[in-house]
């Protein structure tokens, strides 16, 4: 059980109500990125996934719930987020283990195993960089401990031969993704995230492969929105992020 009281917490439906997950009022709550960052995940049934940082485990879920059969594993540095992420796995009808661990202390049962996937949603801040939270959780979750450096590190180490990993992080961070995946990851190809048409990205994902040879690409911006600026009700997305989101669809790279 969860160290967050019952009335602390709200169930929330992803992917068109295909599953659900409890996360806090109060603290980090998952939105689009990790939906986002799951739908460009090629995995295929059977494959295995490692979560860094699976927070209470809305981006590895959604991914379990458009590829059937996969195995689960996430990595969460706090304890309570961590219940939540094997409460909500439980409750969805997927089998997931969650290590309650530092990513760059992983337990030694963690280091002895390798993934076809490695997925990470790091804080897409450094730390100082923003204004402090009033809630630890969400502290946490914002502002780095880690640097990016250790997360690709502690990915490529996880991954197995030809494994994929993808990556979803502020624009401007780039720079730091790409110096920390020389060496250890190639084939790398970065699919921006525009809030509108004519917008420079705010966000991107980033995809890795562990052995990989192929030239780097910089893809055409995906769109978020319909429009150049919000009108009235409705969330206006675009066609492809609409079917990432509502209908657990991929996004095509």
């Amino acid at each position: 059980m969860s160290g967050f009281a019952p009335e602390d917490l709200t169930q929330d439906a992803f992917l068109g109500g295909r599953f659900s997950i409890w996360q806090p009022k109060q603290g980090y709550r998952a939105g689009v990125d990790p939906v986002l960052l799951a739908a460009s995940v090629p995995a295929l049934p059977g494959q295995s996934v490692l979560e860094l940082g699976c927070g209470a485990g809305a981006a590895i879920l959604s991914l379990a719930a458009r590829v059937p059969d996969l195995a689960l594993v996430g990595l969460e540095l706090q304890p309570d987020y961590a219940d939540l992420a094997e409460r909500n796995a439980a409750a969805n009808g997927f089998a997931m283990t969650v290590y309650r661990a530092d990513l760059a202390q992983m337990p030694a049962e963690l280091r002895q195993r390798q993934f076809d996937h490695v997925i990470a949603n790091p804080p897409y801040y450094r730390e100082g960089a923003h204004s402090s939270a009033r809630d630890t959780g969400r502290q946490i979750a914002l502002g780095e401990r880690t640097p990016l450096s250790g997360w690709i590190e502690a990915a490529a180490r996880r991954l197995g031969p030809k494994g994929y990993l993808h990556v979803i992080q502020r624009a401007d961070r780039l720079p730091e993704l790409l110096a920390a995946c020389q060496g250890r990851l190639g084939s790398i190809a970065v699919l921006p995230l525009a809030a509108r048409e004519g917008r420079a990205p705010e966000t991107i994902i980033l995809r890795a492969r562990k052995g990989g040879r192929a030239a780097f690409r910089l893809l055409a911006p995906l769109v978020m929105h319909e429009g150049e600026s919000h009108r009235g009700d409705g969330d206006s997305y675009t066609m492809p992020v609409s079917r990432a989101l509502r209908c657990g669809a991929s996004l095509e790279w």
